[in-house]
């Protein structure tokens, strides 16, 4: 089969790869939808840390957002998941340990992510084989693009949840990347006022966008920093309402300075989000009734062969405003 395969820092072909064998509790999935993300970007370019750690090395197959179709069942799975549309926890935890016992899977010391570390090979190609126990069935009404979102809808609905912000409350979120803008939908949905800070006007936001120039001096009953800034985690403390909370989703590139004494003198609470687990079943269901829709987000879905080039910062001929990129293996 065809799959898309980083050789190494800044190279990545389409390749033809063994067809993958459903292992006992495993499924076989053909892939219909792949979304790419930063955390693809930086193992594409070779600047991820897990690269560094020995977590992930070349050669690496990438993609944790997807959605597609249960082919084939191995030993120990129920066959009933066949013909069935499905997406997966990109967090995969061995199931023995402390924290996997507690529910804590997406941070055991030995989890595998899916196409992020070694272990199990990605989403971007087409076909998966998958562990049914992290499998989540998508309703009707959820689509092969919604179902590739469901991964940082997750992401973004846990980040909004831990903000803890109370319907009519104002909500500031750092970004206006996909994590931002889809944290913006979740948050709209439960009735927060939300407003984003970003480079400027962004037509998807729904909500009103500020720079740093224009940003009022209103009360922020929570504070959501989805960028990757090494300054905005500092301006999240500086910015939230004495005694709420600040989330912490976005990864800088480089160490940021947070003064701890505000968050001591502020009594602020902070957060640190790492993976969708805990949002996916909330991020279907806010897509199956539409009380949130980020549809709109995806700018172009391309081939495995064209999202080389949207890896290395090249947008298609013709892709909309969105953020996000799709692949679809089967073209």
């Amino acid at each position: 089969m065809r799959a898309l395969v980083f050789t190494g820092p800044g190279r990545a072909e389409v390749l033809a790869v063994p067809e993958p064998v459903a292992a006992a509790g495993q499924v076989i999935v053909e892939v219909e939808r792949v979304g790419v993300c930063g955390t693809d970007v930086e193992l594409f370019t070779g600047e991820m840390s897990y690269l560094h750690t020995g977590a992930a090395s070349y050669p690496l197959r990438p993609g944790h957002e997807w959605s597609g179709t249960v082919l084939t069942t191995g030993p120990g799975v129920d066959p009933g998941w066949v013909g069935r549309r499905v997406t997966g926890d990109t967090m995969i935890g061995c199931g023995t340990c402390v924290r996997c016992r507690a529910g804590r899977h997406h941070v055991c010391p030995a989890r595998h992510e899916l196409g992020c570390r070694d272990g199990l090979p990605g989403a971007l190609a087409e076909r998966l084989a998958f562990p049914a126990a992290y499998l989540h069935a998508l309703p009707d009404p959820v689509d092969a693009t919604l179902g590739a979102l469901v991964e940082p809808g997750g992401n973004a609905l846990r980040a909004v949840r831990a903000a803890n912000v109370a319907p009519g409350e104002r909500l500031l979120i750092l970004g206006t990347g996909t994590i931002g803008l889809l944290a913006a939908r979740f948050a709209r949905a439960l009735g927060a006022e939300v407003h984003l800070l970003g480079l400027g006007d962004e037509p998807l936001a729904g909500a009103p966008v500020w720079t740093r120039a224009t940003l009022p001096g209103l009360a922020w009953h929570g504070v959501v920093d989805a960028t990757n800034a090494a300054t905005t985690p500092g301006l999240a403390v500086e910015l939230v309402e004495p005694g709420r909370t600040v989330v912490y989703i976005g990864l800088a590139g480089t160490p940021s300075l947070v003064d701890t004494r505000e968050i001591v003198l502020k009594d602020v609470t902070t957060v640190g989000i790492l993976g969708a687990s805990a949002g996916l079943a909330g991020a279907i269901t806010a897509y199956a009734d539409r009380s949130a829709d980020p549809r709109p987000l995806v700018a172009a879905t391309v081939s495995l062969e064209e999202i080389v080039d949207v890896l290395a910062g090249k947008r298609p001929e013709g892709a909309g405003p969105g953020p996000k990129f799709h692949a679809d293996p089967r073209r």
